[in-house]
């Protein structure tokens, strides 16, 4: 599975999942940081101007293409049956499917769709923005370490 063309599609799973394990984690560890020290209607227009920007082509052809990327190494893995590495590609394609993209869907997407449905002054944001970034962080580190997770899986069914 690991030579010829399943060779490229495994390192560019190794690229993408590491992509975006790597803009997760600069969220994890100082961008919701920062937003968290604003006062909340600063803090949660901040975030509602980060939400827009991140559905934006750059990140979204990054994000869901490792998506596309790690559901057709998954595919191919179960159809060719290599011996060497498919446990690997099916746990990397798993962690990102599931702990990266998954997450995404069912835990973040909810809560910024939640939160840009709020007026940044409003008495309501307020009370919601501190829940709102404990909650989305610690979805965001699953997504984090899932992708890492990822990334090091395929990384290791090249070895």
């Amino acid at each position: 599975m690991t030579d010829g063309p399943y060779f490229v599609l495994t390192v560019l799973g190794v690229l993408g999942t590491g992509l975006v394990a790597g803009a997760f984690c600069a969220f994890s560890t100082f961008v919701m940081r920062g937003l968290a020290a604003l006062p909340p209607a600063q803090g949660v227009a901040a975030m509602r101007s980060v939400n827009v920007a991140a559905v934006r082509a750059p990140f979204m052809l990054v994000f869901l293409g490792s998506a596309l990327l790690c559901a057709t190494i998954a595919v191919v893995t179960l159809v060719t049956g290599p011996d060497e590495g498919a446990a690997w590609l099916l746990a990397g394609s798993a962690l990102y499917l599931f702990g990266g993209f998954g997450v995404t869907v069912v835990a973040n997407v909810p809560r910024n769709n939640a939160l840009a449905g709020l007026g940044p002054g409003t008495a309501e944001a307020a009370a919601y923005w501190t829940a709102y970034v404990r909650e989305w962080t610690r979805w965001n580190h699953v997504r984090t370490v899932a992708s890492a997770g990822a990334a090091v899986a395929y990384v290791l069914a090249l070895a």
